[in-house]
């Protein structure tokens, strides 16, 4: 906490004041978190400084509260590139990223718990505090704008995506919040952009890529590998399905999932049905194998059956055979566009819609 305080106080988040006439305070809280090494011994003890956003009021305490982030498909983009011509790839994190944030509205808060201040005393934040509504977007605005003045062009293509380009050489940065995935074939603008941005904002060098956003990183010298074992595992886990029997396809060929003819889950099981479609949606970045069974069954998600229930667990036993499968990106590809869809008709029993899909590869690395 006295580390987290002392951050705090060097950033110059606020300033200790009165409360002016007409004003309200939010209040804050200590949120405490063990950090593990892979062995599973302690790391270290975190401890943050959270605002408490449900006493927040718009238009008052924020206004938008909005923050672009990354897409997968631009990642995958970029890996495949990384790949095709062997760039170097760096992970980064940002210190404390959200308390860089400039605050334009006017907000106080309640004195940290463990904080001693005279009496009636409370703290005119300066900067964004963790757990303020507008903190990612102020965190980004701030990333972009130095960035920009480090001669970095906005992909108008992904927000998240920023590029340097000088002669032939090129670097790329990609942020998700306060995560960076930095790469390019200009060795000195890549050191130059990294110590640059730990002199201004404080940085952690994670090292090669390996793990972003719950996506395993294998790399070797002819493919790039992604997966999402860990995610599979532990969504298993979850389910409490971790001990099941395989199965060999996610899907009966000669199912036909339907709204009609069965009797609708419980409050509870619906609840646990839509976490379970939302993460396996998440699932189809590496594993397009599953994405017709979780699109077929997301459509029945305003009012899933027990049919329904059964079919998600089938797609689980499926992900118990081979919880380490993912995707390839070829170091041999040539960068070359391809994209191939194709459409049933009226399959749909309840709708008689059709059902379209696509894929879209750079080369021979899938990407979408």
């Amino acid at each position: 906490m006295k580390a987290e305080l002392d951050a705090l106080d060097a950033n110059q988040t606020w300033k200790i004041t009165f409360l002016p006439p007409g004003k309200k305070t939010i209040g804050c809280r200590w949120i405490y978190k063990i950090k593990y090494k892979s062995d599973r011994t302690v790391d270290r003890y975190k401890t943050r400084l959270v605002a408490k956003v449900y006493t927040q009021l718009e238009g008052l305490d924020f206004l938008d509260t909005f923050a672009p982030v990354a897409k997968l498909t631009t990642l995958c983009l970029l890996l495949a590139l990384v790949a095709a011509y062997n760039w170097s790839l760096t992970q980064l994190d940002v210190n404390n990223a959200f308390l860089h944030g400039d605050l334009h509205e006017e907000v106080y808060i309640q004195p940290p718990p463990g904080l001693l201040l005279p009496n009636n005393s409370v703290c005119k934040l300066q900067r964004c505090l963790y757990g303020l509504k507008q903190a990612g977007r102020q965190w980004y605005e701030k990333l972009s704008t130095f960035l920009i003045l480090q001669n970095y062009t906005l992909s108008s293509a992904d927000h998240s995506l920023f590029l340097k380009r000088h002669d032939t050489n090129i670097t790329i940065i990609l942020v998700y919040v306060d995560a960076i995935v930095l790469t390019g074939n200009d060795c000195a603008e890549i050191l130059n952009i990294t110590n640059m941005l730990d002199q201004t904002f404080k940085i952690k060098n994670l090292g090669d890529l390996t793990y972003f956003l719950g996506l395993e990183v294998a790399r070797n010298n002819s493919e790039i590998h992604l997966s999402q074992r860990k995610y599979t595992i532990d969504l298993l886990h979850e389910m409490d399905m971790q001990d099941c029997a395989p199965m060999p396809t996610p899907m009966t060929h000669s199912s036909r999932l339907s709204s009609i003819e069965a009797i609708p889950l419980n409050e509870d099981k619906t609840s646990t049905y839509h976490r379970l479609i939302g993460r396996l949606i998440y699932l189809t970045n590496t594993r397009p194998g599953i994405a017709f069974s979780v699109n077929n069954l997301s459509q029945f998600d305003s009012a899933p059956t027990k049919f329904h229930q059964q079919a998600t667990f089938r797609i689980l036993r499926y992900l118990k055979g081979n919880p380490g499968y993912g995707i390839f990106l070829s170091s041999s590809s040539l960068i070359h566009l391809k994209a191939y869809s194709d459409s049933d008709w009226a399959t749909c029993p309840d709708s008689r819609k059709s059902i379209t899909s696509f894929s879209v590869f750079l080369g021979e690395s899938l990407i979408s």
